[in-house]
C-alpha cells in the first residue's frame, strides 16, 4: 500500500537546461535544502512579472515533480499586485512577500521542504538565460542569485 501524502518525484529535470530556453520556462534539479546558504534548487524565467499570469503555471509544474506546493515567497518589488494567497489547481498556495530584493523565488511543499529557484529576470536573451539556468543547477554550486545574473548577463 503506497501513502498517497507521500509527494511524487516522478522524474528530474536538469537536462532540460540544454535544450532550447522560453520565457515561462522552469529548470528544476530536486534537491531539498533546509538551510538558505546560497545554494539553488532551480531557476524560473517568467514571461512577465505579473503574479497573478506567471504563478499558476510554475506551481502547477512544481506539483507534477514535488507534490502539493504550500507557500511561495517572492521579492514584494520585481511582482505587480501581490496577493497574500492565490487558487491554483483547486488548491490554496499562500504567497509570503519580503523586500530582500535577491532574485529568488522560495518554494515551500509541506511544512518543512524548502526549494529556492533563480528568478531570470523577463527581458533577458535566450542564452543568457539558458547559461543562468545552467548555473543554477549545477550541482554542488554556491554561487548566489545575484552573481549568476550579472556573470551570465541576465540581470
Amino acid at each position: 500500500m503506497t501513502d498517497s501524502s507521500a509527494p511524487r518525484v516522478t522524474r528530474l529535470l536538469p537536462d532540460a537546461v540544454h535544450q532550447a530556453v522560453r520565457p515561462g520556462t522552469a529548470v528544476v534539479r530536486l534537491e531539498t535544502t533546509h538551510e538558505r546558504q546560497g545554494v539553488l534548487d532551480g531557476a524560473w524565467w517568467p514571461r512577465s512579472r505579473d503574479i497573478a499570469a506567471e504563478l499558476p503555471n510554475l506551481v502547477s509544474a512544481l506539483t507534477e515533480y514535488l507534490g502539493p506546493i504550500t507557500r511561495v515567497g517572492l521579492d514584494a518589488g520585481a511582482w505587480e499586485g501581490l496577493p497574500t494567497r492565490m487558487t491554483i489547481d483547486d488548491r490554496v498556495v499562500h504567497i509570503d512577500s519580503f523586500a530582500a530584493g535577491d532574485n529568488t523565488v522560495l518554494i515551500t511543499r509541506g511544512e518543512q521542504d524548502l526549494f529556492s529557484l533563480l528568478v531570470v529576470p523577463s527581458h533577458a536573451t535566450p542564452d543568457a538565460a539558458r547559461a543562468a539556468m545552467a548555473e543554477a543547477v549545477r550541482a554542488g554550486s554556491g554561487t548566489r542569485a545575484e552573481r549568476i545574473l550579472l556573470d551570465t548577463g541576465s540581470a
